[in-house]
């Protein structure tokens, strides 16, 4: 890194320290109108002496501008509020008492709250999550590069990887954002200058396929009169076409040929067709699409990243089909002498494919706007011979740029640093126009403005309020009408905003939203986390997996464009399903379902698939491929669906581990773990959600038993709400919070908040919350009316 670079990039300070020093003191609050309670109720616990959970009460000062002593006290106020302290058991105080106790320390926490984010805001320096980068380089640059991988796995807080306070930056960091600065940069122009070669190739069965063809290693398809054939054989890398090998990295799209399914006995015949370099000392396979294959032929579409020397390979993969033997010794196929159609296998036939290379990012006339805006690449060359960019054209070239990539107008003297780089480039010894802009783009991808929101304590303006609308449904900067508008002072008024989120939901890019969003809200990131054991749930693979991500987020977008409303979250008649996600959950094919037709919109018959709680991809996120635990799985309900927080279990308690030959239950377990009074107030609350969703197992099919053993213990999933509701399974659960869409919905606002402001949801932040969901309610708390209440929301629109 040059030494003026590294001048400009730390010059603020402001990508490793927080906003300064704490905010003033707070006055010394009167404790006498909490004494009355706490010397009755609380001390005998939690005085100097005793300190049960590590909480001393009579020692605690009431410095709130503390944020330790805040937090102790408003973990009081809210297990007071809730009825949990003190316990059950203990004499509990009066109404009267509670509601004056409650009352004179709120105030104080309230007060204390509001001044510390007066003085700082919600939320500390936040920086672009690496999705958030990739797509905001994608977008000002015009490419398609996977930037993704190459930078540092970022670390969730409370589920959500936009955090701040979770957020790592440090030397290291910024190294590989130089990096991949530099790298797409290179891509950038490389391809603004130099008009890609046209790479098209079709491959008839001749070349995909072999005929007779026995032993050699050989692991790809059978070429049988002009047909390619795939079966369904369990050798590694079957299925791999050489000739489909590429000889450069980059976006593809591969049409499959005449489809269509060989002895399939039930219309369909599912397939996976990935990339790879598909040899052991390089195993790895890349997931390009599922393929339903049917009786009727048809062509086949997709588009997909493929590396350099990586080929295609593709096979039916439905784990309940029928095996192939491979016909040959030593690890080969061997189609000699063999009428595999007649053995009667399923499997897929193609004519052929044709690939081709593609630019989804944009064009060459795209990627040179992008760089140059109205310049003309003549007179900004890469060559020596040609002119030299003047500093003018450079000023305006690299003011224009900045100013998309900062998401705010930007003066003269604030690209001066950037501009001085790009001159000391142009000017070095064999230097040109082209050297000046790439030393100034790669000056302001790595500089603060760029990497983080900067924004100052209080009401955001509405470049800053344009941005974090943008990010929250784009993940990436905003575009020329948004601008425009906050240029016009627009953006803060709530009919504005409300008909920019619209505009933005409508958009192909909010797709990302959907996909990032659901990815930490839910966790579907982690679904590859862990394998279900093959040996238990057969009939689980990667078809039922991919299908299992689809409908969750096809049923997320469609509560989100419909605006239906929040209880779908716990109970719905429709879900979005494929032939082979409904025969794996054990329906019936729905009447509605049309096969070839991938993922739809079906009416559900059976309530117990009905809502995103009980959809496949959450039942498995919240498992460990082996087994299910009432306590993982209450707590992510508790956490991602009701809004209740779970803290982390007192020291030196025990996990409960299930049994996992299911001969003693999982609730025998717990019900002895609850009996400590430490554990039990929190197992009140997260127990109840665990308990209905033990109905189903690590890969969400449901079950009455844990285990096929003859003295396997039944599943009882009943339980009480933390608020005193019995039920005797989930689908009576469902029922009681169907009746509570004002607990979703609050839920719901908090999660967006969380994730589109950075911020984890404050004590001063929750009386908007309220506000929001009166809002949702006048709208039948639909989904999309709680998006608009929370963009209109003070803490949306506050740093």
């Amino acid at each position: 890194m040059s030494k003026s670079l590294h001048q400009l990039i730390f010059a603020s300070g402001t990508l490793f320290a927080l906003v300064s020093g704490p905010s003033e003191a707070t006055a010394e609050s009167d404790r006498a109108a909490l004494e009355t309670l706490l010397s009755k109720h609380c001390y005998e616990c939690h005085d100097d002496l005793t300190t049960k959970g590590g909480l001393n009460l009579i020692d605690l000062p009431m410095d709130l501008s503390d944020h330790g002593n805040f937090e102790l006290w408003q973990r009081v106020f809210d297990r007071v509020r809730e009825g949990e302290m003190p316990p059950e058991e203990e004499p509990r105080p009066d109404k009267e008492l509670t509601k004056s106790f409650l009352s004179s320390l709120e105030n104080p926490l309230l007060a204390a709250d509001l001044a510390d984010k007066e003085a700082k805001g919600r939320v500390q320096v936040r920086r672009l999550t690496r999705t958030e980068y990739e797509h905001s380089v994608h977008d000002l640059l015009a490419i398609d590069l996977p930037l993704q991988t190459l930078l540092p796995e970022e670390q969730a807080t409370h589920g959500f990887e936009t955090v701040a306070k979770g957020q790592q930056f440090s030397h290291f960091n910024l190294a590989r954002y130089l990096e991949v600065a530099d790298y797409a940069l290179r891509d950038a122009f490389h391809k603004a200058y130099h008009k890609p070669e046209p790479d098209r190739k079709e491959l008839p069965a001749k070349k995909l396929g072999r005929a007779n063809w026995r032993g050699g290693n050989y692991r790809g398809p059978q070429d049988l009169e002009g047909r390619v054939l795939f079966w369904p054989m369990t050798l590694q890398f079957y299925g791999r076409m050489p000739a489909t090998r590429v000889s450069e990295s980059g976006w593809y799209r591969i049409k499959l040929h005449d489809v269509r399914a060989i002895n399939s006995k039930r219309g369909v015949t599912w397939g996976t067709l990935r990339s790879g370099a598909c040899a052991s000392n390089e195993p790895i396979l890349y997931s390009i699409g599922i393929v339903e294959a049917t009786r009727e032929k048809r062509d086949l579409e997709f588009e997909a990243w493929i590396e350099d020397d990586h080929m295609l390979e593709f096979k039916p993969s439905d784990a309940t089909v029928k095996k192939a033997r491979s016909g040959a010794s030593g690890g080969n196929v061997g189609y000699k002498n063999r009428n595999i159609t007649k053995e009667g296998h399923e499997g897929i036939e193609i004519s052929g494919i044709t690939m081709e290379r593609i630019y989804p990012g944009g064009d060459q006339k795209a990627t040179r706007k992008a760089l140059l805006g109205s310049s003309s690449w003549d007179d900004i060359s890469p060559y020596r011979e040609g002119r030299k960019a003047t500093r003018e054209m450079l000023e305006q070239t690299i003011q224009r740029f900045a100013e998309r990539a900062f998401r705010s107008p930007v003066s003269k003297e604030q690209i001066a640093p950037y501009l001085a780089l790009a001159m000391e480039a142009r000017d070095e010894k064999g230097g040109t126009g082209v050297d000046g802009l790439k030393s100034a783009y790669r000056a302001i991808l790595c500089s603060p403005r760029f990497l983080t929101f900067v924004e100052k304590p209080g009401k955001l303006d509405d470049f800053e309020l344009a941005t974090r609308l943008s990010y929250m449904i784009w993940n990436s900067v905003p575009d020329k009408e948004l601008l425009a508008l906050a240029e016009a002072g627009k953006v803060s008024d709530d009919s504005v905003i409300k008909k920019q989120l619209h505009r933005l939901l409508e958009d192909p890019k909010s797709e990302r939203f959907v996909e990032s969003f659901t990815d930490q809200w839910l966790n579907l990131n982690l679904i590859n986390f862990t394998v279900p054991d093959r040996r238990l749930y057969k009939t689980f693979d990667t078809i039922v997996q991919e299908s299992m991500i689809a409908e969750t987020r096809a049923f997320f977008a469609d509560l989100v464009h419909q605006d239906r409303p929040v209880q779908h979250l716990v109970h719905s008649d429709h879900s979005f399903l494929n032939e082979r996600l409904s025969r794996f959950y054990g329906m019936e094919k729905p009447e509605q379902l049309k096969l070839g037709n991938g993922l739809q919109k079906v009416a559900l018959k059976d309530p117990r698939r009905g809502g995103l709680v009980t959809q496949g991809a959450v039942l498995k996120v919240t498992a460990d491929g082996t087994t299910t635990s009432p306590v993982i799985r209450g707590t992510w309900v508790a956490e991602r669906i009701l809004g209740i927080e779970i803290p982390p279990p007192p020291p030196g308690v025990p996990a409960v581990e299930p049994d996992i030959r299911g001969a003693v239950s999982i609730r025998d377990q717990l019900d002895k773990h609850r009996n400590s009074m430490d554990c039990a107030a929190c197992h009140k609350k997260l127990d109840p959600g665990g308990f209905a969703l033990e109905s189903y197992d690590p890969v969400g099919l449901w079950r009455t038993k844990y285990g096929t053993a003859k003295n396997a213990a039944k599943v009882d999933p009943s339980g009480v709400t933390p608020d005193g509701k019995e039920f005797a399974d989930v689908l009576e659960w469902k029922s009681i919070y169907r009746e509570q869409p004002d607990v979703l919905a609050r839920n719901l606002a908090k999660q967006l908040l969380t994730y589109s402001t950075g911020a984890l949801i404050r004590f001063s932040d929750r009386s908007d919350l309220d506000a929001i969901v009166a809002q949702a309610a006048k709208d039948d708390y639909g989904v999309r009316s709680v998006l608009e209440a929370v963009v209109t929301s003070q803490t949306f629109q506050n740093k």
